[in-house]
């Protein structure tokens, strides 16, 4: 079975490619697909966001008379203190062109004063899975930590030097055993099994 992954974020493919690797599912990027797009995320929660990127795919696969399944996520960094900031603007929350570093930096900033025990924080995705039928299926993972009072590790991207997991943060933890407890493999996991019950 071939899924389309409607993004062109490396890393989440790299990730969902791992997670999806003994599934006999083959992860095609978008560009791979033959499909070059970038949706404008407008969408005001993570489910509306999926959408969207699911079926700005769509229907280029439709102008194109292709049938596929295609797959979009979206997902952020949710914190209690900052009422569930970034969330949606979770990779532009410190401007379009903002880097990891800058985005942790503002977060880490926003942060200085919150004291511990009240640093809660949860990672959140939502997946949009369009079958070739035309009907959207919508997927929810989660993933609860607190917000680190600085980096800590070298794997991983985005926040995950300062989210807190268990004692150690998402980038001191192999991508092996991050992808087996992630939100996004949380939503994964309900993704394949919906795949495995319907689409084989």
């Amino acid at each position: 079975m071939k899924l389309v992954l409607a993004t062109n974020n490396k890393n989440k493919l790299r990730e969902i490619r791992e997670m999806l690797a003994d599934t006999g599912i083959e992860v095609l990027s978008q560009r791979e697909a033959g499909f070059d797009a970038d949706a404008d995320e407008t969408g005001s929660t993570f489910a509306e966001n999926a959408a969207i990127k699911a079926n700005c795919i769509r229907q280029m696969a439709a102008e194109q008379g292709l049938s596929c399944c295609i797959l979009a996520d979206d997902s952020g960094l949710s914190v209690d203190a900052l009422d569930g900031a970034p969330g949606v603007y979770s990779a532009r929350w410190a401007g379009e062109d903002a880097s990891d570093a800058d985005l942790i930096a503002k977060l880490l900033h926003e942060m200085r004063n919150v004291p511990d025990g009240q640093r809660g924080a949860h990672f959140a995705c939502v997946m949009c899975l369009i079958t070739p039928d035309g009907a959207e299926h919508l997927f929810y993972g989660k993933v609860q930590g607190e917000i680190l009072r600085e980096c800590r590790g070298e794997n991983g991207f985005g926040y995950d030097p300062v989210f807190g997991y268990q004692g150690r943060s998402f980038a001191e933890i192999p991508a092996e055993e991050k992808n087996a407890v992630s939100h996004r493999h949380n939503a994964l996991v309900q993704v394949t099994d919906w795949l495995k019950q319907n689409m084989q």
